[in-house]
């Protein structure tokens, strides 16, 4: 199945149904957002809400469209319910299954066999084995880190684990936890669990509030792991320079909080900043640029309501000390795994933030300048996929996986 882009309304348009695509863009067209070419927001139903964005482009951006031809193709297939994915040096895949495999995807798109020593997960509810990191030294140490639900006395919590990829790469030796977040709690919901590695070698590690209003508060207590972006080592001790490694009653894990449901982490290819996608109740996902010891509010202030339809907590969306997203939308489309595109293929796409679109059912294309979104692109609109992950290749394209039984990688690129 191959689709050609470049169509008036930013969906895929198959090849034989386009015999004029787009003429690439102009080389010496640096601007890649001139404003004759603006359009409408792609998004047209209305609003849950009656809030008013903080600053202007905050939410519903002018639409753009990727003016250069490329090419949408199954690249593997007959994975069961996935999660997350991480490429190795040679280019392959890892990819998670939430029943508790992993799996490599060779740089043609076979699947191998499961990966035999990953120890035992909930794989209730949302949880599950859930995200991989490969070790930034793996051609030395062949280390692989995962995140996923874990039993314990308490109930379940996220937890992340490593081990080593066995030189036969059918199995993870010497698997042992290195953190656990606390404090467990009876749900089987909002677990986090993305993972991104810093400059250092040290790993970002996402949690949620665990889906309740019993632990929503705990988003803003710093003495709780839950509700928060934390960052620990590959031994999963707090990192150096954490912005509370010196305060009492504080987790030194803890890098940022006030968090609802954070499932994508991405790393800017250029500034080296941490960006987050987390998922809003009903209106109010979002997409935050990360700053050390910063409050990103939750639950205090939200862009959405409670599923019942009424006000979450005082209803309000600004508070001093608390940070505004950089771009939230409302009704949702659940953003779950994201990426930065740094590849040469497209070059239009260079540090655009891409995101897989759960109920949204699209991938969401973010053109940043400046900090601020400046347009809102949706790839594979209509298809009726619900997209797990984005992974930015290292061929310079990109692989967007999708949820649910029978899910497959689409590699998006020429």
């Amino acid at each position: 199945m191959i689709y050609s882009c470049g169509s008036d309304n930013g969906s895929p348009v198959p090849e034989a149904e386009d015999p004029n695509p787009n003429e690439p863009e102009d080389p010496n067209d640096d601007d890649p957002m001139d404003p004759d070419e603006t359009q409408d927001p792609v998004e047209t139903n209305d609003p849950n809400t009656d809030y008013s964005p903080a600053f202007e482009g905050q939410t519903r951006i002018n639409g753009v469209t990727t003016e250069t031809t490329y090419t949408v193709t199954v690249f593997a297939s007959g994975l069961s319910n996935p999660w997350g994915m991480a490429h190795l040096p040679d280019g392959r895949i890892l990819v998670t299954e939430r029943a508790g495999t992993m799996r490599l995807v060779s740089t043609s798109g076979s699947v191998g066999s499961q990966i035999t020593g990953i120890p035992a997960v909930n794989s209730s509810g949302q949880g599950g084995l859930l995200d991989v990191a490969v070790d930034p030294n793996f051609q030395e140490n062949r280390m692989i880190y995962w995140s996923f639900s874990q039993d314990g006395a308490g109930g379940t919590a996220t937890a992340v684990a490593k081990g080593r990829l066995s030189d036969s790469e059918t199995a993870i030796e010497e698997a042992e936890v290195i953190y656990t977040a606390i404090p467990e709690f009876e749900s089987t919901a909002h677990y986090g669990s993305r993972l991104a590695w810093d400059g250092e070698g040290n790993l970002f590690v996402s949690t949620g509030d665990r889906s309740s209003t019993v632990t929503r508060g705990e988003a803003q207590e710093l003495d709780a792991a839950l509700g928060k972006v934390l960052r620990i080592t590959t031994d999963g001790a707090p990192a150096s320079g954490n912005p509370f490694t010196d305060e009492n009653g504080v987790l030194p894990e803890i890098y940022s909080y006030g968090h609802r449901n954070v499932q994508g982490l991405a790393v800017h290819p250029v500034t080296g900043e941490l960006w987050e996608s987390e998922l809003g109740p009903r209106g109010g996902d979002e997409v935050n640029r990360i700053e050390a010891g910063a409050d990103y509010g939750w639950p205090t202030i939200s862009y959405g309501l409670e599923y019942s339809g009424v006000a979450i907590g005082s209803g309000i969306t600004q508070q001093n000390g608390m940070e505004q997203p950089v771009y939230y939308w409302d009704p949702v489309v659940s953003p779950s795994g994201m990426d930065f595109y740094s590849g040469n293929l497209i070059p239009e796409w260079t540090n655009n933030l891409f995101l897989g679109a759960l109920s949204g059912q699209h991938i969401v294309r973010l053109v940043i300048e400046d900090d601020r979104v400046v347009g809102e692109e949706r790839l594979m609109e209509g298809e009726g996929h619900r997209f797990r992950d984005i992974l930015d290749g290292a061929d310079g394209a990109l692989y967007a996986l999708t949820d649910g039984g029978g899910a497959v990688i689409y590699r998006i690129g020429l």
